[in-house]
């Protein structure tokens, strides 16, 4: 199974927003051009997907969507409470252990420090390896099967600066 964890794209900074919770914080039109890139290095990649499965805070909808309308994955689009900053790796791992029929390409959007801490749950068995996943970023891990703890390989991560020369 692959899996590719995509941080969502730059969004309105909390001041900016009107202090609105982070959960409505939108993307800024310079997020959603640098995923529109990134959409253009996944197609490079030649990368397609089975499932998407984002966080409900607005910006991370708002990448999935995005990354979905490339792909035309519009129904193949989900949403997860547990890829949210309070989520739960564990409770995440459960619930993608149970999709039939079993994806084998997942793209997971999500937000810092949490898809960090996952990247390092799943590649090296604990939360201990720091990560600097850029908003916007791409990483791949590789897995046999997905369970809590050490199970996969991280293949790549990309920044967005890369996926761009990609285009």
């Amino acid at each position: 199974m692959n899996f590719y964890l995509l941080r969502h794209g730059i969004a309105t900074e909390p001041e900016m927003a009107g202090f609105k919770p982070d959960s409505e914080r939108s993307l800024t039109a310079k997020g959603e051009a640098r995923l529109h890139v990134a959409a253009k290095a996944m197609e490079a990649l030649d990368l397609a997907f089975d499932l998407i499965l984002s966080s409900p805070f607005r910006h991370a909808k708002q990448t999935a969507e995005i990354i979905a309308k490339n792909f035309k994955l519009r129904k193949k689009l989900a949403f997860s409470d547990d890829l949210t900053p309070a989520g739960n790796p564990r409770l995440l791992i459960q619930q993608l252990n149970h999709f039939r029929p079993e994806p084998e390409n997942v793209v997971l959007v999500g937000h810092e420090p949490y898809l960090g801490q996952l990247i390092s749950l799943l590649a090296a068995g604990n939360t201990s390896l720091e990560i600097d996943f850029k908003k916007g970023g791409l990483c791949k891990l590789e897995a046999e099967f997905l369970l809590y703890g050490r199970c996969a390989k991280l293949v790549w991560l990309l920044t967005p600066r890369q996926m761009e020369l990609m285009t």
